[in-house]
């Protein structure tokens, strides 16, 4: 039995912005590389989109996410730049929305030429919002659980003792 599949493909980097609770997906993508510029390129493109508006970008902790020229722009534009702990993928909604994405044009497909593979994507993600919305409700929600008042576990034990000892 043979399955069908491509020798090599060329990557498509897309470097993405996805608001919190529109879920409207504003993406920059190019063939090279996601570099400082790319980055600098997707602030601009924010900055047009939403004019006037407080934006907040969050991040992971990539090199060319957190270089001084992108600091520098992002403080020009008025954006804040709020970066997560290190791996910590699931409180960033991108890498959800990525997830998602793939699991919709990748898993068990075959695309027989780099620019199919290339348009499927770019296609699921032009129709993500408009199609599949109520799908991305659900799973880019903003609910967290957060923990409160939630001992350590050595600090439970020596509590424990030191009111046996009392």
């Amino acid at each position: 039995m043979f399955v069908k599949a491509p020798s090599g493909r060329q990557r498509l980097h897309v470097l993405a912005a996805l608001h919190a609770t529109t879920k409207a997906i504003v993406t920059v993508q190019n063939l090279p590389y996601v570099t400082a510029e790319t980055v600098c390129e997707l602030l601009r493109l924010l900055a047009g989109t939403y004019p006037a508006v407080p934006i907040t970008i969050v991040l992971d902790k990539a090199r060319y996410q957190k270089c001084v020229l992108v600091q520098d722009l992002a403080r020009s534009l008025g954006m804040e730049l709020l970066y997560l702990p290190a791996y910590s993928p699931n409180l960033h909604l991108i890498e959800r929305f990525w997830k998602w994405v793939k699991k919709q044009c990748l898993y068990g497909k075959y695309s027989p030429t780099s620019a199919d593979f290339q348009a499927a994507i770019q296609q699921c993600m032009a129709q993500a919002h408009s199609d599949h919305l109520a799908a991305l409700e659900s799973l880019l929600t903003l609910k967290c659980q957060t923990f409160t008042e939630v001992p350590v576990f050595g600090e439970e034990a020596k509590v424990r003792r030191l009111a046996k000892i009392i």
